[in-house]
């Protein structure tokens, strides 16, 4: 492939570039040379990865696939430009997730419904701890030594991860050790509890858990697969011991606005886990790291940033865009189109494309994530605003969980940048198994332009601080800004709407926002709304006891600039007694006139009505000086009962 040092000098500022043909066998000593001085390297290859870390050590900085992505293409003359953004984008340092340790002692049951388990269990024995649970034991025949427990039952429910299962199981029941032929067993019982390690199931039946695959300890196999039975084995054998997981999510627990006051506001997270790790904590949710498998669905569309992705955030992957796009954009490349892949799928598939196809289209710039799900509207806002001129996810053609988040994301982002006048098929997703397929629809993107001057912004905070900034920049830069764009329901941005004739100004929607976007005013009846403050999580909608707000999904561009705006105020009531202003004037006088001479407390005393109008002070005063009984009302008249009427009717009768 063609090789262009100076280009790569040119944005990778102060790095000494070093090209050869075969630096990593017959010019190994060229290598060993520029790692002499213990300056930190980065390496364009990763074939040989292991042996560059062997010879340079921890000098190594970053590792570039410039072959499989860039050189080995029929554009390969003009990838250039590429090449110099994928080693200046690989030098970007992401930093490490946290991590979550696991501990396997290795207990394992293995469930099945005959031989086959049986089978798989002798092939186990001598490495972990295991028991064997069928559902047909008609269909085992009793071993002459028994090597593992065998019993019998039928998994009812099951939770847990590795190292921690807890099954509950019915019709269990333990093997007779008279069986002869055929095992019997004893009287069966239900509910009964079974804890293990490691879960290996090999019933055929539906999995015992959504989205089988991502779950940590739990393995499945096709009872009638007999190759698929050993590739689970050989798997198990190593699941015992102590293990450590990326802490996909941070979760900021003070951010988060699933609920206030036993009301539900935002369940976005909730909807969209495929692995049952999120929960319902009281006014928040509770994110089971151990469980988590790091799809970010939860953080993409989390409208506080209370959940937030961690591999890497999302300030570090969009300093990585910044560097990706202008060192592209500097070398001399034009209409960037970003492909998100992850790398299970998509860099297999773009190295199948590259060694057997024609290969990545020379604009095409790959960017590999640790889940294709973990995109937000900030990394594509960022993206256009860098100076993307599309983007496409590439995708399973059959995914392994919903993807329904990801097509929010996609669907918010179209009506964004369609809104500020980027035109034709910008955002997209390409679902394929074929490399082929993949080149021609790569191949098939209509030519688009981007931006006339990218913007340079740095990304630094939490994720909707970082997603404002990403807007904002995009709005600036964009072809035909407009001031407000209507978004789609769900949007994490958007106006709340008061019918002023039936708000009360009870203010009960101030206590039940969870970011500050509804405000009162301590001096006076008031209700102000900041927009820019607005996650449209509902919770104002649904505490309001008039039910007079309504939610409208948009972004304004002028909200991050614009101050508070006043929905209503009213003058507040004076104190009949001292004159200190307290409640609100139209309240109090609409609640005076609905219990004066109509309610039985109120029917023969003014004095009593005229504590409604009374500060909680002065309430508190005149009901000591003046000895006033708050309880001696008139009597509440007696309930009337059935035995009331029935005589009633008696009466009448004999009359």
């Amino acid at each position: 492939m063609p090789l262009d040092g100076a280009r790569i000098e040119r944005v990778c500022r102060g790095a000494d570039v070093l090209q050869g043909r075969q630096l990593c066998r017959a010019e190994l000593d060229r290598v060993r040379g520029a790692a002499a001085d213990g300056q930190p390297i980065a390496v364009a290859c990763t074939q040989e990865a292991p042996l560059f870390r062997e010879i340079i050590g921890e000098n190594v900085i970053a590792f570039a696939n410039i072959r499989e992505t860039a050189g080995w293409s029929k554009d390969a003359k003009a990838a250039g430009p590429k090449i110099a953004a994928l080693i200046a984008a690989a030098c970007e340092p992401m930093p490490d997730p946290p991590v979550v340790n696991l501990t396997s002692e290795g207990v394992t049951l293995l469930y099945g419904k005959d031989e086959h388990v049986v089978e798989a269990a002798n092939l186990l024995k001598d490495h972990l701890d295991v028991t064997v649970l069928v559902t047909d034991g008609d269909r085992v025949s009793p071993a002459g030594v028994t090597e593992f427990p065998l019993l019998k039952g039928v998994i009812k429910a099951a939770t847990g991860h590795l190292g921690a299962f807890k099954l509950r199981v019915d019709s269990y029941a333990a093997p007779a050790p008279s069986s002869r032929d055929r095992l019997q067993f004893s009287a069966p019982r239900n509910d009964v509890e079974l804890h293990c390690d490691v879960l290996i199931d090999l019933s055929g039946g539906v999995p015992l858990f959504s989205s089988p695959d991502l779950r940590d300890g739990y393995l499945r196999a096709d009872p009638g697969d007999a190759a698929a039975i050993l590739r689970t084995v050989l798997k198990a054998r190593d699941l015992s011991g102590s293990f450590e997981k990326p802490r996909y999510i941070t979760f900021t627990e003070h951010l988060c606005a699933h609920s206030r006051s036993n009301i539900v506001g935002c369940h976005r997270c909730l909807d969209l886990c495929p692995t049952g790790a999120i929960t319902p904590n009281g006014d928040h949710v509770a994110i089971d790291a151990q469980i988590c498998a790091g799809c970010g669905q939860c953080a993409a569309v989390c409208p506080t940033g209370a959940a937030a992705y961690a591999l890497p955030p999302s300030d570090a992957l969009l300093r990585k865009l910044r560097v990706l796009l202008s060192a592209y954009r500097e070398a001399g490349g034009a209409e960037p189109v970003l492909l998100f892949h992850d790398g299970d799928h998509g860099r297999p598939l773009i190295e199948a494309l590259a060694r057997h196809g024609d290969g990545l289209p020379a604009h095409v710039l790959p960017v590999e994530v640790n889940e294709i799900t973990q995109i937000g509207l900030e990394a594509l806002a960022g993206a256009f605003a860098y100076g993307a001129a599309a983007a496409r996810f590439l995708l399973r053609s059959k995914p392994r969980h919903d993807l329904s988040g990801l097509a929010r994301t996609i669907a918010l982002s179209k009506t964004i940048v369609a809104g500020l006048g980027f035109d034709g098929a910008r955002i997209d997703t390409i679902e394929t198994d074929d490399p082929d397929a993949l080149g021609g629809s790569l191949r098939d993107i209509a030519a688009l332009n981007n931006v006339v001057k990218p913007a340079t912004f740095t990304a630094v905070g939490n994720k909707r601080e970082v997603l404002q900034l990403a807007l904002r920049e995009l709005h600036a830069v964009s072809p035909t800004p407009v001031d407000v764009i209507s978004l789609p329901e769900g949007a994490p941005f958007g106006k709340v709407e008061v019918n002023v004739d039936g708000c009360t100004l009870c203010l009960s929607c101030v206590s039940a926002c969870p970011t500050g976007a509804l405000l009162d005013d301590p001096e006076r009846p008031m209700l102000r709304f900041t927009e820019d403050a607005c996650v449209q999580c509902g919770l104002c909608k649904a505490t309001c006891p008039e039910k007079v707000i309504s939610l409208k999904p948009q972004v304004d561009f002028r909200a991050a600039t614009a101050s508070s705006r006043v929905i209503k105020q009213e003058e507040p009531f004076l104190c009949i007694r001292c004159g200190t202003p307290f409640g609100v004037k139209s309240s109090v006088e609409r609640v005076a006139a609905k219990l004066e001479g109509k309610h039985w407390m109120y029917k023969d005393s003014t004095r009593r009505i005229d504590l409604v109008k009374m500060c909680a002070d002065c309430r508190v005063q005149v009901t000591a000086e003046e000895n006033f009984d708050p309880f001696g009302a008139p009597q509440r008249p007696r309930l009337r009962t059935t035995d009331d009427y029935l005589r009633a009717r008696q009466e009448k009768g004999e009359s």
